[in-house]
């Protein structure tokens, strides 16, 4: 892993996020290794020859800012990097970030796979308007091995949800991208749902290098599904996903689950 301290301007900019109004990103690139992950495209403003997943840039800030219309806007962290890798262990820049946050009057929200969430438990107290969401869209951990080989394992990231529902800390649970055929959707909320707010739904988008990796994972560890992705992914125009939407959606109302729809990051769609 190549480690690098780099100057940054801003800590908190302007969200192009359809969900968000600012977001702070304090670390460029990250360690989790996920083979599908969409934020590889940030090489392109970056000077770097590694592989997405082996390197990452510790941003150094002289001065976090506060912008001035942040005043009851929706605050996301992280949007292009998990904010709780392991080196947040050691470096601090989403805690260094959250503290300038404290008092100010904002909606604060923070997206990750890691339990080192947990470490910062005490300090989310202190947010009266912020959730907790982990990214999770497998109860199978062989299966997350293969596609999130440095993330946190599946058992830690729903214990992290308990803690939070524990300490009435808004929670929810990102499904996030979900695997046709290998991510069972239903399994997840029935396991989940006596601890979890609400849930978010995203679909598996494969373009880029990454679309290549994935399409080699299936066939080599899924054998059996790869006739299917190939065809939803070089030949289906999107019929899959708008059955699996309308059912999902129709699964949640019938069993009073609160959710939102990511589907294309299009318009999102709360109940």
């Amino acid at each position: 892993m190549n480690v690098n301290e780099v100057l940054s301007k801003n800590a908190i900019v302007k969200s192009k996020l359809p969900s968000a109004d600012f977001v702070v990103n304090a670390y460029t690139g990250c360690t989790h290794k996920c083979i599908y992950c969409y934020a590889e495209f940030m090489k392109r403003f970056t000077n770097h020859n590694e592989k997405w997943g082996d390197f990452i840039d510790i941003k150094i800030f002289e001065n976090i800012k506060i912008p001035k219309d942040i005043s009851n806007k929706y605050v996301f962290i992280s949007s292009v990097t998990d904010p709780y890798n392991h080196l947040e262990l050691k470096y601090r820049k989403t805690r260094q970030i959250l503290e300038k946050l404290i008092g100010i009057n904002c909606n604060l929200g923070i997206l990750t796979k890691s339990r080192y969430v947990l470490n910062d438990l005490e300090l989310f107290k202190q947010f009266p308007n912020i959730e907790i969401g982990i990214s999770l869209n497998t109860i199978d951990d062989n299966f997350r091995k293969n596609i999130e080989p440095k993330a946190s394992a599946v058992e830690d990231r729903i214990n992290v949800l308990k803690i939070l529902r524990e300490n009435n800390i808004k929670n929810y649970l990102f499904m996030s991208p979900i695997f046709p055929h290998l991510t069972d959707y239903k399994v997840i909320i029935e396991q989940t749902k006596d601890f979890v707010d609400y849930y978010g739904f995203e679909n598996l988008n494969l373009r880029a290098g990454y679309k290549q990796r994935v399409l080699d994972l299936i066939k080599q560890k899924y054998p059996n599904f790869l006739e299917s992705y190939l065809k939803l992914y070089q030949n289906n125009k999107g019929i899959y996903w708008q059955n699996l939407e309308k059912e999902i959606i129709e699964y949640c109302k019938g069993n009073k689950i609160h959710y939102k729809m990511y589907f294309y990051h299009e318009k999102i769609k709360k109940k």
